[in-house]
């Protein structure tokens, strides 16, 4: 006797020729510039994720799942092609820019001043804060490039471009917590 198995609704197929669905039903190659940014988004909450589990202060989790929530509203975003959507769309505000300022100007307010370039490193959830800048840098590039071809995503720019800024002062603290002094960069030393 055989038994019927149930197909998962993971994977349907509809990418077997390169093509992807945008959120509004438009078919695009998945090289789609829209499809770079919402998947460097991706990638970076990947990062943002590991960072979250590796710190060990509650107050930074809960403030990485707050910008895990908001990275995935602006993937939502950057993956919608359509004025009247079949589905509501999560909103990014101006107050979100501002949470990360805020937790920004906390953050640096307690760490001493930079006088030059410093070293990534020294610990591992510190190396895991430098990967994540660098990765957010990356995105916010591929946002860029999208927004040559699209003007309505100005506030999600400013969002990432803050966002990078976030995760080096969490850089910064997080070397704090873990009792590490962060080396200085001098040029030509080994």
């Amino acid at each position: 006797m055989s038994i019927m198995k149930k197909k998962s609704g993971i994977y349907t197929k509809g990418g077997d020729q390169g093509e992807t669905s945008l959120i509004g039903g438009k078919r695009v190659p998945k090289f789609h510039p829209r499809i770079e940014a919402y998947g460097s988004v991706d990638e970076l909450m990947a990062h943002t994720a590991l960072l979250r589990d590796m710190v060990t202060d509650e107050i930074i989790k809960k403030e990485l799942l707050k910008i895990l929530s908001l990275e995935m509203s602006t993937a939502s975003l950057l993956a919608a092609d359509c004025l009247d959507c079949p589905v509501q769309l999560p909103e990014l505000t101006e107050q979100d820019v501002v949470f990360l300022e805020e937790r920004i100007d906390d953050m640096d307010a307690g760490l001493k001043p930079l006088k030059g370039f410093i070293i990534p490193g020294g610990n591992p959830v510190v190396s895991q804060a430098h990967v994540v800048r660098t990765v957010c840098r990356r995105t916010e590039r591929s946002i860029l490039r999208l927004a040559g071809k699209q003007e309505d995503i100005g506030l999600i720019i400013i969002f990432y471009n803050r966002l990078s800024d976030y995760f080096f002062v969490l850089s910064r603290k997080l070397a704090v917590i873990s009792g590490i002094d962060q080396l200085p960069w001098k040029p030509g030393v080994a």
